[in-house]
């Protein structure tokens, strides 16, 4: 479902600040997988994520998506393939809208535009099912502006949006990062559900150890834009923090740098 084959990512190359941030990644998801990354400060966690989103090019490689070569399409025309939640609740909805609204938004991405009324009765029904599937009380408030919910309201939300039309990738970007502990984990048990229900193939990215290990079938760590550890099934089951730290130190030969990630 994702091939991520040998990519190459250098910012402000040739000056004082040149980066590379990937490094040769390689990595392939099948239909169905759902992995989560973790890394080290600088590790290409973000960049991997905005590389398969066509956010900035890459210098070279090749990504495709279900067998489709997207290394040249413009962001616009790969989010007919990608659903997508930020870190940031502010991002990924329009607050002045409706929840309605943008619900509807997202139903109608990558269609044709045309001049019919906008929000049917039946559409309507439509998302009140699915809010109620949130257990938020959203479904009563669907006439309210989304820039009126809390952050975790907002995610839940953006989440429901991101896959309403089943995108053949999920890419949920520290989407629990900005949210208190209670409703982090209430955002993640909701992931879980969407993801499976959907039998989404998904990428998380996280900066906490446990939710990486607790969540999804297979984890992997990057490490200076390249992947040093690929743990699945039930392998990753037994892993604990320590074990993963101890394991990363071994493949990359240096010590875990990650603040936020050690502190969760």
């Amino acid at each position: 479902m994702l091939e991520i084959r040998n990519v190459y990512k250098t910012f402000n190359p040739g000056t004082v600040n040149e980066k590379t941030a990937l490094d040769g990644l390689s990595l392939r998801l099948e239909e169905g997988d759902f992995v989560t990354v973790i890394g080290g400060n600088g590790a290409g966690k973000s960049t991997m994520l905005n590389a398969v989103a066509g956010t900035w090019p890459v210098d070279s490689g090749n990504i495709l998506i279900d067998g489709i070569d997207v290394t040249r399409l413009p962001e616009h025309k790969r989010a007919k393939y990608l659903g997508r939640v930020f870190q940031d609740p502010m991002m990924g909805t329009a607050p002045n809208m409706q929840i309605a609204e943008n619900l509807a938004l997202a139903a109608r991405r990558g269609d044709a535009r045309t001049l019919k009324v906008g929000i049917t009765r039946a559409e309507l029904a439509e998302y009140r099912e699915k809010l109620k599937e949130l257990e938020l009380g959203l479904e009563d408030r669907i006439t309210a502006k989304v820039g009126l919910l809390s952050g975790g309201q907002r995610q839940a939300l953006t989440l429901l949006m991101a896959t309403l039309k089943k995108p053949r990738l999920l890419l949920l970007d520290e989407h629990t990062a900005a949210l208190d502990p209670k409703t982090a984990a209430k955002v993640l048990e909701l992931s879980d559900k969407i993801v499976a229900e959907n039998k989404l193939t998904t990428l998380m990215v996280t900066h906490n150890m446990r939710d990486a290990i607790a969540h999804g079938n297979r984890l992997i760590m990057l490490s200076a834009g390249r992947v040093v550890l690929d743990i699945a099934g039930e392998e990753k089951k037994k892993l604990t923090v320590q074990d993963l730290l101890q394991r990363f130190s071994t493949a990359s030969g240096e010590e875990f740098s990650n603040d936020r990630a050690l502190l969760s």
